[in-house]
């Protein structure tokens, strides 16, 4: 294993059985959130829960699971207990993305990654993709793509 290639990766849960990865070069904090504390926007997409105090700033934060094409998290039923949600930032620009549950900081070679083929992923998560890795075990880790996501034209509002 060449460790130029090797990349440490946040992985998390993507609803019931799934597992992905994002590049801990995009990820500015990882914090716990309960839906009280997240100040609804009307008139947004479903995926958008509204917006987060975070260190004085307004942070946007978005259901991935409900942005990817999964059953809502916060339609759950773990509606008031607390999530998680990993601070992305690209070129200045921060999003919150709430995830069911973080498993561990994982080292993965980036030239293991497989390309992202439209017909092996859901259309919903195929635009965000970056690759996939398959472990030892033939599980697949869907590898997002954070600048992507960041950039997604649905939270695109005065950001």
């Amino acid at each position: 294993m060449a460790l130029e290639t090797q990349e440490k990766f946040l992985s998390f849960n993507l609803g019931a059985s799934d597992t992905a990865v994002i590049s801990l070069q995009h990820i500015t904090e990882v914090l716990q959130v309960s839906l009280p504390e997240i100040c609804g926007v009307p008139q947004m997409p479903s995926s958008i829960l509204g917006i987060y105090n975070w260190r004085g700033e307004m942070l946007w934060l978005v259901d991935l699971e409900a942005m990817l094409g999964y059953p809502p998290i916060s339609q759950g039923p773990n509606l008031f207990s607390r999530m998680m949600a990993i601070v992305l930032e690209d070129k200045g620009k921060h999003l919150g993305l709430l995830v069911r549950q973080l498993i561990d900081i994982e080292w993965l070679d980036t030239k293991e990654m497989k390309p992202a083929t439209a017909e092996l992923f859901y259309p919903k998560i195929s635009p965000f993709l970056q690759g996939y890795f398959i472990k030892d075990s033939e599980e697949i880790i869907f590898n997002l793509d954070a600048t992507t996501i960041i950039q997604a034209p649905a939270w695109r509002i005065n950001n």
